[in-house]
């Protein structure tokens, strides 16, 4: 399937009741309002094509971006081509599903989300939180360096309460990945949670909502998911 393909078939697959979602939650035009289920059937056919997703993710059509994800080819993907996706990412739709998932599936990973991290810019810090959240729900904890981890919960529990909301979410999202899914420091991401207790996230003229990563991890624990690893990262 060609580029015009592509686009005509998800324009088919929008509906209005997904625009409306989407656009409270931070998408604007021009998108047609797909379901993310509704795409698995036409990227089954395509598979992996990152000619084809580079084509889509330039179109900043919010559909179109978030197909790009799902076809990109990592393996082809240079840092480059990730700061560019980044710098196109205009709402966290993008950065945290899209450009941080298909990051995680790369060897340099761990390399552009801690130089996002740093970055000071609200969507880049949360898709390099995000971006962790995905590496350490799928990668065997070998991975990873327990000192380096330490250190980002402890950033965490320094500045979650003054970073940027959407910073603010990935970052809580980050302590009870941490506390479930990397088990040398599953005690320490529990006394992170307790120390950083209730995180606000204002939601525009809609009540503000209440985050408590110390309630996820024992939801987690109560389910048997203690030391849960998913087997892919993008679906």
């Amino acid at each position: 399937m060609d580029f015009e393909m592509v686009m005509q078939e998800l324009e088919l697959l929008g509906k209005e009741r997904s625009k409306k979602a989407y656009i409270r939650n931070g998408a604007h035009e021009p998108l047609f309002g797909v379901a993310t289920g509704a795409m698995k059937p036409l990227a089954k056919k395509i598979k992996k094509n990152q000619p084809l997703a580079e084509q889509l993710y330039t179109t900043g059509n919010y559909d179109a971006m978030y197909f790009a994800g799902i076809i990109a080819d990592p393996m082809t993907m240079t840092e480059v081509d990730f700061e560019r996706w980044i710098n196109a990412a205009y709402f966290y739709m993008l950065s945290d599903y899209v450009v941080a998932v298909t990051l995680a599936e790369t060897e340099f990973a761990q390399v552009v989300a801690d130089k996002w991290i740093a970055s000071g810019e609200e969507l880049q810090m949360s898709a390099g939180w995000s971006c962790y959240c995905w590496l350490l729900g799928n990668r065997s904890d070998a991975e990873f360096s327990a000192s380096k981890i330490t250190r980002m919960l402890d950033q965490v529990k320094n500045t979650i309460h003054s970073s940027p909301d959407r910073t603010k979410s990935a970052m809580n999202t980050f302590i009870y990945t941490v506390g479930i899914s990397y088990l040398p420091l599953h005690d320490k991401a529990v006394e992170t949670a307790k120390t950083v207790g209730s995180v606000e996230i204002k939601q525009g003229k809609k009540k503000s909502s209440i985050l408590l990563a110390s309630e996820t991890i024992q939801k987690a624990i109560d389910r048997g998911q203690l030391g849960f690893k998913r087997k892919h990262v993008r679906c």
